[in-house]
This record gives C-alpha cells, sequence and structure tokens, in this order.
C-alpha cells in the first residue's frame, strides 16, 4: 500500500528544501508529486535540485492556484491514499505517518488531521497566531458542519488523507484555496464520512508569509453553499 504525498508550492524558498527532505525521509512507501505554481522567489530552483529524488514535478506556466496545483496532479496518481502537503511547513511531516497507519489499520474512507481535537483545543494550541484567526477557523468549521450535516472539529485543515479512489470521484473545480471547502461539502454529498485525528500545528503570520486571507474565507463560505445546493 502506498500513498502518493501532493506538494502544492508558491514562493516557499524559506521552507521547501527543509520541506522536502522531511517528506522524503519519512518511513512508509510512498509517492511524492510536488506542483511549482509558478514560483518566482527562488523556490522553483531549489525544486529542480530534488529532481532525481522526486517522484514527479510539474511545474506551473503561471500562477494558478492550490486547487489548480492539486488537479494538475490527478493523471500521475499511483498511490492507493493521497494527502495534501503544504510547503510552508505549518504542519509537522511526522504525522501523516500517524495519518498513514490509522488508514490502513482502522480502515478509514477519509481522515482529517485537526488541529484542535482533544488537548489541541484552541486555548490550548499555540499555534494559530491571532485570535482572530482562531475565531475564523471556528466560525467557517461550524458553518461547514451546519451545511454539511457533520461533526468537525477543524474542517478547514490542511492535512486531508483519501482513499484514492474517493479522492478522485470527488470532481474538483476550485482552483484556489476554496479547494478545502468543496472537498468537504462533497464528501458530505456523496455521505461519506470522514474521521480525525489530533496533529500539531505551527502557524506562520502574515509577516513571515501566511497567503490565505480574509477574501479566501468569504469565498470558503460561498463554495460551502454552492456545492451544497449544486450537487
Amino acid at each position: 500500500m502506498k500513498l502518493t504525498i501532493i506538494i502544492p508550492c508558491y514562493n516557499e524558498k524559506n521552507t521547501i528544501k527543509k520541506l522536502i527532505d522531511k517528506i522524503i525521509n519519512l518511513n512508509l512507501s510512498k509517492q511524492i508529486i510536488l506542483v511549482d505554481d509558478f514560483s518566482t522567489d527562488g523556490s522553483r530552483e531549489i525544486i529542480k535540485m530534488f529532481k532525481n529524488r522526486i517522484d514527479k514535478i510539474i511545474y506551473h506556466n503561471k500562477n494558478m492556484g492550490k486547487g489548480a496545483a492539486i488537479k494538475s496532479t490527478f493523471n500521475f496518481i499511483l498511490g492507493d491514499f493521497v494527502v495534501i502537503q503544504d510547503a510552508d511547513l505549518e504542519y509537522n511531516p511526522d504525522d501523516l505517518v500517524k495519518m498513514y497507519n490509522l488508514m490502513l489499520s482502522m480502515k478509514h474512507d477519509v481522515l482529517y488531521g485537526s488541529r484542535v481535537l482533544g488537548k489541541n483545543r484552541y486555548k490550548d494550541n499555540k499555534g494559530f497566531t491571532s485570535i482572530f484567526r482562531i475565531f475564523a477557523n471556528h466560525f467557517l468549521t461550524e458553518i461547514s458542519n451546519l451545511i454539511n450535516k457533520q461533526k468537525l472539529t477543524d474542517a478547514h485543515t490542511c492535512y486531508k488523507m483519501f482513499k484514492t479512489a474517493i479522492f478522485k470521484k470527488i470532481n474538483l473545480k476550485e482552483n484556489d484555496f476554496s479547494f478545502c471547502p468543496e472537498v468537504t461539502t462533497k464528501l458530505s454529498n456523496f455521505k461519506i464520512p470522514i474521521d480525525e485525528v489530533a496533529i500539531s500545528y505551527k502557524g506562520r503570520s502574515y509577516e513571515e508569509g501566511k497567503k490565505i486571507s480574509f477574501k479566501d474565507a468569504l469565498k470558503a463560505i460561498y463554495v460551502i453553499f454552492k456545492y451544497s445546493i449544486y450537487k
């Protein structure tokens, strides 16, 4: 059994090398697909250094967004399971091993890594860099749960692991960060349960390079309603 790890990257020169090293050294059977979404900060040059150690590298000729980067990988996925790994190291790749082993032993169809489950509740989690981000994540998760009739603690986590057959069934449309609410809503439409496991998290500030914005939060709400109606 193999895990396909999809790494979308856009202008992450400060973390991409360390991230790739961590992914390569994970103790599991894996396929690595990295998509450079037209980085202009030197990330692309760093990625090229790993051309003989990464299974598939895709280079976009223009910046298209996280969702578009993920869609670019569909024809190259060979693993039995799929997971998304951001290039910024907010999430610890070691947690992928735990998630992968749970997928194998517990036979989950979809497993989300929750930043706030159990001991990682908001009041204890120092990974969120502001009160606003805590509120926004909680608010968006509650809206998602209400519309999708789910009981998730962290609907907008990056760490979403799927059986590949389910992942390919989703038929992604969104090109930006709205990939996340689109996936969660479509899984609800398919009546596919989502399980969660606690993971670690160390968020970045905007000064450190965080890219998601208030505009993306508004788009997330729109996308949840959109795909709950147009199934």
